[in-house]
């Protein structure tokens, strides 16, 4: 018979320090909603909030209807996962639907932007309109729970398990410990009303502990399956063979930038993003610089490294401040900014682009390849998560569209830093 994970101690557990047995602190949130996936992350943190002492109340959610022409559906295997996981941890697992929510607020603009030559990013869009808003909701109000977690690789400031929760202050996002995993890009928009009550608990470890974790309390089989990458409605297909079940071709051609010369044709400027390598012409090769929806041309740059693929001035659009707009008492920030998830921060400036506030101006301290409209600028402060804003549109090259900062901003931030 196989130890209880509950009472047996993990010599490799308390030397990590991820159990303290003798914690004690005042619970005010009891009863949990913990998003179930079948992927370690939410396994372990389902071990980590048990062992804490609360009660867990396991949710897994369905959002997109991903079943095959042969009936296979992929998240039929990643229920069962997290049932097998709910047994092992002797946890009830409830199930919530939300594929209409998800097709109707974000689907079916990701395809209206696709069409239009756009590459959006639906996650950022899926953790605040579903998973910290409609799962937040069902965990209060349908399932009675007090508070949420996730397996996400984050950190608020009020703790992995809330328990420097302040009713009276806001909370900040903060990144994991483990920088190469950590995920507050995706969580980039996430409210504040659920962030307060949301609790990260691998968001202090590695993803090597994570596993290993996984491993000791017999969940092995979790710990080695395969992470998934992506976006998570694609599946094992190629995005190019999925993308056309939704969008028809139209075809056009690739014109080199610099010559005006028709290179070739493509099927339709859909199938391709900003930076991407086109077929080989010549012995540079070409990279997608512009796609234009009307005329459906793709207008493409030769060698990787030509200007016209680098930026360090940038529009956005609909900034989302996680805690405080940070314009409320100042003109300009100086922040680190980050359009890919993967990719390495970089020091920036951003200045308000018009009296509302709705539209910024980034400008970058170093340039940056195929800035990319549809995308989102995550900004960070100090190891904080500002917040986000919706990428519009880029300028073709360093520094040339430098002049539209007002003279105003300048002066401004001139006097902050003297």
């Amino acid at each position: 018979m196989s130890p209880n994970i509950f009472t047996f101690h993990s010599v490799n557990l308390i030397k990590l320090k991820i159990i303290k047995l003798n914690e004690n602190y005042t619970m005010i949130f009891k009863r949990i909603a913990l998003g179930l996936s079948g992927g370690v992350d939410s396994a372990v943190s389902a071990y980590l909030l048990k062992r804490k002492g609360f009660e867990i109340c396991g949710i897994y959610m369905k959002n997109w209807d991903d079943r095959d022409e042969k009936g296979y559906c992929s998240s039929d295997r990643e229920l069962e996962d997290a049932q097998f996981v709910a047994d092992r941890l002797k946890i009830p697992l409830m199930e919530v639907n939300f594929v209409k929510e998800y097709w109707n607020d974000i689907f079916s603009n990701f395809i209206k932007e696709y069409e239009e030559g756009i590459t959006p990013n639906p996650d950022v869009l899926c953790n605040r309109i579903i998973k910290f808003d409609l799962f937040y909701k069902a965990a209060i109000d349908k399932f009675g729970c007090d508070a949420i977690a996730t397996g996400h690789y984050a950190r608020t400031s009020f703790g992995s398990f809330l328990e420097h929760y302040n009713e009276q202050k806001t909370v900040k996002l903060l990144e994991s410990v483990d920088t190469f995993k950590d995920q507050t890009f995706f969580l980039s928009q996430v409210p504040q009303k659920a962030l307060k009550k949301c609790m990260f608990p691998v968001g202090s470890l590695t993803k090597g502990q994570v596993k290993e974790i996984a491993s000791e309390i017999g969940l092995k089989n979790i710990a080695k399956k395969v992470e998934s990458t992506g976006l998570c409605f694609v599946g094992k297909r190629t995005f190019q063979s999925f993308i056309a079940e939704f969008i028809d071709d139209k075809p056009g051609q690739f014109v080199d930038i610099d010559t005006g010369k028709v290179l070739g044709e493509h099927r339709g400027i859909h199938h391709w993003t900003l930076g991407q390598r086109t077929r080989m012409w010549g012995t540079k090769g070409y990279f997608v610089y512009k796609k234009d929806p009307v005329t459906q041309i793709i207008y493409a740059a030769s060698g990787t490294d030509h200007h016209l693929l680098w930026s360090d001035i940038f529009y956005t659009e609909n900034p989302f401040w996680i805690r405080e707009n940070p314009f409320s008492n100042q003109n300009i920030l100086k922040c680190d900014f980050r359009f890919q998830h993967t990719k390495p921060k970089v020091n920036c400036t951003v200045y308000k682009a018009n009296d509302k506030g709705d539209k910024l101006l980034v400008k970058l301290d170093e340039p940056l390849r195929s800035i990319t409209p549809g995308q989102y600028a995550v900004l960070y402060k100090d190891g904080e998560c500002l917040g986000s804003s919706r990428i519009t549109d880029a300028g073709t090259g360093p520094m040339e569209n430098q002049h539209q900062i007002s003279e105003n901003d300048k002066v401004n931030e001139i006097r902050q830093i003297n």
